[in-house]
């Protein structure tokens, strides 16, 4: 296997695009290849198998999403409230709705994940150290609710971007923004 990290990661970024844009049915290494201008046959040299490349997009679409070092600190700089809260889903989805096409190849990895035992419990560690990083953010900052507060935020924020990203027109002109104040206010207790 080559050990080019660079390479590597342009390899991952050109799947989760091929991901995004022809689903998983289009992902081989063929594709890869060509998404990202290398020669043929260069992704197989660094991954096995498909499998691999599918197990190995989960964690790098988590590293692209994840904000960089200080800037949760800084967002939870103001004191806790539900309204902060607001303000903090908004700026997830905007950073979700920058990132489209990762946010696309994690809905195919999920697609995938039914149909293939050892991505889903790869796509099921990630998915779940995540939410777990969120509740233990959100508690620790003292913010309005508990850690099923936080659960019910996480999943009506992937419904809503689920929405936005495959059906935009369904919730008619109503903005993501304003469909997430609605949700927050519903679900986070406080003034």
């Amino acid at each position: 296997m080559a050990k080019n990290p660079e390479r590597r990661t342009a390899l991952l970024d050109a799947a989760i695009q091929v991901l995004a844009d022809e689903g998983a049915r289009g992902l081989t290494f063929r594709a890869v290849d060509a998404r990202a201008g290398v020669p043929t046959g260069t992704s197989s040299n660094y991954f096995r198998d498909r499998d691999q490349v599918l197990s190995q997009v989960a964690d790098r679409i988590f590293e692209r999403l994840t904000p960089e070092p200080g800037v949760i600190d800084t967002a939870l700089l103001p004191p806790p409230s539900r309204d902060l809260v607001v303000q903090l889903m908004c700026e997830v989805a905007q950073r979700l709705a920058a990132e489209r096409t990762c946010y696309l190849g994690l809905f195919e990895l999920r697609l995938e994940a039914v149909r293939r035992p050892e991505l889903r419990t790869q796509l099921t560690k990630v998915l779940r150290a995540d939410l777990d990083e969120n509740v233990r953010i959100h508690l620790a900052a003292g913010m309005p609710g508990d850690a099923d507060t936080v659960r019910l935020l996480y999943f009506a924020l992937t419904g809503l971007l689920f929405d936005h990203f495959t059906v935009p027109g369904l919730h008619g002109d109503r903005e993501l923004d304003d469909l997430i104040e609605t949700v927050v206010t519903r679900i986070v207790p406080g003034p």
